[in-house]
């Protein structure tokens, strides 16, 4: 297992979904976990599951630059510093497209996307320069990549966060903080239904749904979940991965290494489709050409 014992974390939007596997992950490691949400009474159910003494949380909406702060300096408070900051906290954003943007939805999605992970790891620094080091870690998406995933505005926004982790690694290197980036694929979480504007309660019910039922979209045969997420984080914030910044991690179940007919042989091939060959003639023809070889 990671070790980050004797490890300072804030986790935003630690309350469910990804921050939530995160919480427990890191607890599990041996971190002290500041779990920053909006929802409050999730929040406070971490605290009485874990204890004060391993969890506290923190009422904070990540837009809210005066919280933003505060939680960096409940950390030192609560715990005595700051060693590792996930930037997790989001939402699906606004779901229009270019041609129908919704200009203050774009701007609410690019402050709680983006916008937030600046001024975190802004707000985080003094406190990682005071402990000699630290980790910054910051969630992306597989549709900072790849088009059709998610909404433009949340596919640019992520996009950002991924260069930002680039580029604010190289600024940082100099104080011995790293940064990186993780690039979700499709994890069965809330995000989902609550981009729909479901309530919380069945925007979790859609989480499971979507995790028992969308197992075929990616090569490795499953849905992701939280905990794929949270231990790819709990390394790159260990001493472990203390040579490795600036990276942009894919963490996708292979979503990403081609189209379905690249991993799937039930698929047709686009180009053989056009050109009227099934599956099956093709594998004929396969077969014939070995014969031949």
């Amino acid at each position: 297992m990671t070790d980050l014992k004797g490890k300072v974390a804030i986790i935003t939007g630690a309350a469910s979904g990804i921050g939530l596997a995160g919480v427990e992950t890191f607890v599990a490691a041996g971190a002290q976990v500041i779990a920053g949400d909006v929802q409050d009474e999730k929040g406070k159910a971490l605290e009485t599951r874990f204890g004060p003494d391993k969890v506290r949380f923190t009422h904070c909406d990540v837009t809210d630059m005066g919280q933003l702060e505060a939680l960096m300096q409940s950390a030192v408070d609560a715990f005595g510093g700051l060693d590792i900051l996930w930037n997790n906290a989001g939402h699906g954003g606004t779901p229009t497209s270019v041609e129908e943007l919704d200009l203050d939805g774009f701007d609410a999605t690019m402050n709680l996307l983006l916008k937030q992970v600046f001024a975190g790891t802004k707000f985080a620094i003094p406190h990682m320069k005071a402990r000699g080091k630290g980790s910054v870690i910051n969630t992306s998406s597989i549709s900072a990549v790849c088009a059709g995933y998610a909404p433009i505005t949340y596919s640019v926004a992520k996009k950002g966060v991924a260069h930002f982790s680039k580029l604010a690694a190289a600024e940082l290197a100099k104080y011995q903080i790293r940064v990186n980036a993780i690039l979700p694929g499709f994890i069965a979480t809330s995000i989902f239904g609550a981009s729909l504007g479901l309530s919380r309660e069945v925007a979790d019910q859609m989480a499971e749904m979507v995790s028992q039922a969308g197992g075929s979209m990616q090569p490795i045969g499953r849905v992701g979940r939280g905990s794929d997420i949270a231990e790819m984080a709990a390394f790159l914030a260990s001493d472990a991965a203390s040579f490795i910044t600036g990276g942009e991690f894919l963490v996708d179940g292979g979503m990403t290494v081609g189209p379905p007919h690249s991993w799937n042989e039930q698929v047709a091939s686009p180009l053989l489709d056009a050109m009227g060959i099934s599956p099956e003639q093709a594998e004929q023809m396969r077969l014939a050409m070995a014969a031949q070889s």
